[in-house]
């Protein structure tokens, strides 16, 4: 992961870039016309079909046909940042209005209580907002580094270099395309053998692990999910990777470690190139949760007057009851960007279970309970999305010369665009509810919420989930924060898509045979390491591929939908 070694060599001496501009007036245009599409095609097929897709391929695909068009400023739609400008807004348009807009405030809805969609809305706006700061403030920490996995970043990215440079890598990823999407056409889930090339061997194998055994434990007559048993799991997971998290955000003695400390005189990239030091630090990381904290506490504090929540609770109620959403918001968000960071799958519908679940224990009356579900679900895939963007603008942006100053005004450039694509999905939400709704087409995951707040709890299922927790605990523990294995773990079980964990373990165990393949003979150190970055970077591509084909095909979906 190392910088380009010419921009190295070059970046003291270089002048600043200037990187381009979210407000541009033909990157606003494409950026607006996009985020509409991504919106549409985000709640059709949340409401019929039950899935967002990622649509980052699909918006840096139509940059790149826009820049091929010889017209004058269209051919600045040529510049792979322009690209991947574009590509943040659309993403972030998808799953603002299908995660973090609509699915909120359908389960105000679901629940027979018309006058609470505003009031939901509001609050599910407040959500995303900070959701998307707090990522904005701690990417590229050591809880959530640029170099972490972030599949759907890397299929971006690869995407919009293949387009740019061609030759044998836009082969290796076209090929992987053309495999990953033939392969969803037929039901098979090739996005998770893609994800199976990339990121921490120990951490997919859990994942994989977890989606096997969820996929077949129901043929030995164990029901993981009624038994809520992955619930569990990721309970103690959870608590487990939150310490974890609070224990980066120390600042140690002596000015924190060598990553995130390392500094040179001119700036270059020694001190910050790509795996020279981290852009954000402990005290950035802290200050980041601590605001994300107090912002959702706030929105919290909104949504309990607009939701008419204050007049039904007692004081020491209520207080308790913001308490608990602020809470949940941002341990929401942390769970979900970890397992989007580590798998490219996020748990969302799952973790916003757990909270309707302890809400039932602590006996929450049906429309706060409501609310705090709708306020819960609002974060999360926001923030994991603009993870993987972030992840694939980071990417682009690594022979820059300076790099850091490039880098962190790319990441702003891009946090505006996806602000763009978040206020048209707004719109969109806004405009098209009624309709969707009133024509009963409303996010599944939204009725499960309200069917469970209706029905409540067996007895026992919290002393259940409490067991199963600590074995959750205790593989997190093991793991640590680096192999988020416990989170994994409980995220393969939750999803449980069939074949997925078949397509995981084999992906892993073609990445070692081809790792070993390439190393056959090679007796000195040096050249071995060599190939092993070789081997990863070709399987990388291939990846990518298979994610990239998978995500065009969930798009494809569209028209099944309508």
């Amino acid at each position: 992961m190392n910088p380009n070694p010419q921009a190295t060599a070059a970046a003291a001496d270089a002048p600043p870039r200037s990187h381009p501009r979210a407000f541009e007036p033909v990157t606003l245009v494409l950026t607006i016309v996009l985020s509409v599409l991504g919106a549409l095609i985000g709640i059709v097929l949340i409401t019929t079909l039950g899935v967002s897709p990622n649509t980052a391929v699909i918006g840096a695909l139509v940059a790149m046909l826009v820049g091929r068009i010889p017209v004058g400023v269209l051919t600045r739609m040529r510049s792979k940042h322009r690209q991947n400008l574009v590509q943040s807004a659309i993403s972030g348009s998808t799953f603002a209005a299908a995660n973090s807009l609509l699915t909120p405030i359908a389960v105000p809805f679901a629940l027979g209580r018309n006058d609470l969609v505003w009031p939901m809305l509001g609050g599910a706006v407040i959500g995303l907002a900070v959701d998307s700061w707090v990522l904005y403030r701690v990417f590229d920490s050591k809880l959530l580094p640029a170099t972490g996995s972030w599949p759907a970043g890397i299929a971006a990215a690869e995407t919009i270099k293949a387009g740019d440079t061609g030759g044998r890598k836009a082969a290796i990823l076209g090929a992987g395309a053309v495999v990953g999407f033939v392969g969803a056409l037929f039901k098979l889930p090739t996005s998770a053998a893609g994800v199976g090339f990339l990121g921490n061997i120990w951490a997919l194998a859990m994942f994989g692990i977890g989606l096997t055994v969820g996929q077949y434990a129901p043929d030995y007559g164990f029901d993981l999910g009624g038994n809520y048993v992955p619930h569990g799991l990721m309970i103690g997971a959870g608590l487990v990777a939150l310490t974890q998290a609070l224990l980066l955000m120390r600042t140690r003695k002596g000015g924190g470690d060598g990553a995130d400390q390392a500094e040179s005189a001119d700036g270059g990239p020694d001190a910050d190139g790509a795996d020279g030091g981290r852009t954000v630090q402990a005290p950035q990381l802290r200050r980041g949760l601590l605001e994300g904290m107090g912002l959702f506490l706030c929105g919290a504090v909104v949504v309990a007057i607009a939701g008419g929540v204050v007049g039904g609770l007692s004081l020491p109620a209520l207080v308790g009851w913001v308490l608990l959403a602020g809470v949940a918001a941002l341990v929401h968000q942390l769970i979900v960007g970890l397992a989007a960071m580590h798998s490219g799958w996020f748990p969302a519908f799952a973790v916003t279970l757990i909270f309707l679940i302890i809400g039932l224990v602590l006996h929450i009356p049906t429309v706060p309970l409501a609310l705090l579900v709708g306020y819960t679900a609002s974060t999360g895939p926001a923030f994991a999305d603009l993870g993987y963007d972030f992840k694939a603008g980071w990417l682009l942006r690594r022979d820059a010369a300076p790099w850091r100053p490039f880098e962190i005004e790319g990441r702003r450039q891009q946090y505006l665009a996806q602000l763009v694509g978040f206020g048209v999905a707004l719109v969109v939400v806004a405009v098209a509810w009624k309709a969707f709704f009133s024509d009963g087409k409303v996010p599944p995951v939204a009725e499960v919420y309200v069917t469970t707040i209706k029905t409540g709890l067996e007895p026992g299922t919290m002393t259940t989930m409490l067991l199963w927790a600590i074995p959750g605990a205790l593989v997190q523990l093991i793991g640590g924060p680096s192999r988020q294995m416990g989170v994994l773990l409980a995220t393969g079980l939750l999803v449980a898509t069939p074949q997925a964990g078949w397509m995981v373990l084999g992906a892993l165990v073609v990445r070692q045979l081809y790792t070993m393949w390439r190393r056959r003979g090679i007796a000195d150190a040096r050249a071995r390491k060599e190939s092993d970055e070789q081997a990863e970077n070709d399987l990388s591509l291939v990846g990518a591929g298979l994610v990239a084909g998978s995500s065009l095909n969930d798009v494809g979906q569209l028209t099944k939908a309508l």
